[in-house]
């Protein structure tokens, strides 16, 4: 394969060179010109060839400066300096030209210098103009007062508008009612020195569609240092969330299945004491009233277990009043088949009625899936205990609600792995495992408002897990949470 070569032009001929050295020649007699007009310059002719050098020099290079630098000294030589009209000049006119040549010569490279740096400058100020430009992101600069300055083609793309719609408007434009407040947080948060991690919220488009997006802001600041505004980059994130959906769906449903026999088990004893008592019913009519009676209590039985499993897949739109001790039992109920299988005691130390506002079937979900590790890690004839107490949060504002706790002495989770548990897809469970439960867990507890803690020991002898749990009485939705 033949290497790819890039395409060198011919070398520059010496008529390209005229223009710039024609500027540097004619520069130093416009320079003579000023300087016989009367008045305060024609007794100063050396900062007169001096600023030509200057210039020169800034806009034209280093050669054209040299090359002016000798006109503007062959001038100074035979028109300025007496005797005009002859290359013979004083002692003192000597010293003065020459110190006129050295200082030309050090202000000519220094302003060439400065003439690169701003060559440098702007060129990477271009780049980086381009960089934003063309970034799939959404990136906007907005002043103190909220109003949008500036606006690349990704914030098109994203909103909708065009940078000429966009620009002048109030941020309000693209945020959601719900969260307007988030502008002048981050705004005050960055001036008084935080950096505020990017967060998940959400934005509107032109069509009026809330998209679920990933936000990170960085300030802007003056010559001063002050924040005069800030830059927000916005990003997508649609699709990873209905990702997430999607594995928090599949994790219901195995989870689901994995109370598929507890649940099998639970239908079979009232179906098989209906079956009796309808055999009875048909046989002895006499009582069969008292036979159907008991019968119907069976079907009641049968239809709660049935609500009690769809209540894993199912969620109500809202959030409503709960409690969270009788769901606490009902999922242990669920589980009593393992737990009896292996022999586990369950230590429970709450009341029959502790109370939260949230979403049931993901509080099911959560109790199942921490209630469920608990008997997986527990040898047989082991403990899982489970707590709840009415509380109050003291690191966040003093919020009131419950603290739920459930540990076991099982074998503990290894510290290597204690700072993943919480990721999707890591499992210590090999085959047996989807990766999943805790990472929904954890999700559930977020999007309730809630905060959730782990600690565990694997010294033998004492080791063992516990999960503690804050629910909020009533459920603060957090949007980095919500699909």
């Amino acid at each position: 394969m033949q290497k790819e070569t890039s395409r060198v032009g011919p070398p520059k001929s010496w008529w390209t060179r005229i223009p710039p050295y024609g500027l540097a020649f004619v520069v130093p007699w416009l320079a003579l010109s000023v300087w016989a007009l009367p008045g305060p310059l024609h007794t100063k002719p050396l900062i007169l060839f001096l600023a030509a050098v200057v210039g020169v020099a800034r806009f034209l290079g280093t050669g054209p400066a040299i090359f002016c630098t000798v006109v503007s000294s062959l001038l100074l030589d035979f028109v300025v300096f007496d005797p005009h009209f002859t290359f013979s000049v004083a002692r003192d006119d000597v010293e003065r030209l020459f110190t006129f040549i050295a200082i030309a010569a050090l202000v000519g490279g220094m302003a060439r210098q400065k003439s690169r740096a701003e060559i440098v400058a702007e060129q990477a100020l271009r780049r980086m103009a381009s960089l934003v430009e063309d970034s799939t992101d959404a990136i906007i600069s907005i002043n103190s007062e909220g109003v949008i300055e500036s606006w690349n083609r990704g914030a098109t793309t994203l909103y909708g508008y065009e940078s000429e719609e966009a620009i002048g408007q109030d941020i309000s434009l693209i945020t959601p009612l719900s969260h307007r407040k988030e502008y002048l947080r981050d705004r005050d948060g960055l001036s008084r020195g935080e950096h505020p991690d990017s967060y998940q919220t959400e934005r509107l488009t032109k069509s009026g569609q809330v998209v679920p997006v990933l936000l990170s802001v960085s300030p802007l600041r003056n010559q001063g240092g002050d924040v005069i505004g800030l830059s927000t980059t916005t990003r997508d994130i649609s699709a990873q969330k209905r990702s997430e959906e999607a594995l928090r769906r599949n994790e219901k449903l195995a989870t689901a299945g994995r109370l598929a026999a507890s649940v099998a088990h639970e239908i079979n004893n009232p179906l098989e004491a209906l079956t009796n008592l309808l055999y009875l019913a048909q046989h002895d009519p006499t009582k069969a009233d008292k036979y159907l009676a008991m019968a119907e209590t069976e079907v009641g039985r049968i239809a709660h277990i049935a609500q009690q499993t769809l209540g894993l897949v199912r969620d109500p739109a809202a959030a409503a009043p709960l409690n969270v001790a009788a769901l606490m039992d009902e999922v242990l109920h669920l589980f009593s088949r393992k737990l009896e299988s292996k022999q586990i005691r369950v230590a429970r130390s709450y009341g029959p009625a502790i109370r939260v506002t949230g979403y049931e079937g993901e509080l099911r979900q959560l109790f199942s899936n921490l209630i469920a590790n608990a008997i997986d890690a527990v040898s047989t004839g082991g403990t899982v205990k489970v707590r709840m107490v009415q509380t109050q949060e003291w690191s966040n504002g003093f919020r009131c609600g419950v603290r739920v706790t459930i540990a076991d002495n099982g074998s503990g989770i290894a510290a290597e792995n204690r700072e993943q548990v919480f990721e999707p897809f890591f499992t210590t469970k090999k085959d047996q495992g989807t990766g999943l439960g805790l990472w929904v867990s954890h999700e559930i507890v977020q999007k309730h408002g809630g905060a959730m803690r782990l600690r565990s020991w694997t010294t033998p002898g004492k080791s063992g897990t516990v999960f503690m749990i804050f629910l909020p009485e009533k459920a603060t939705v957090r949007e980095s949470s919500v699909a």
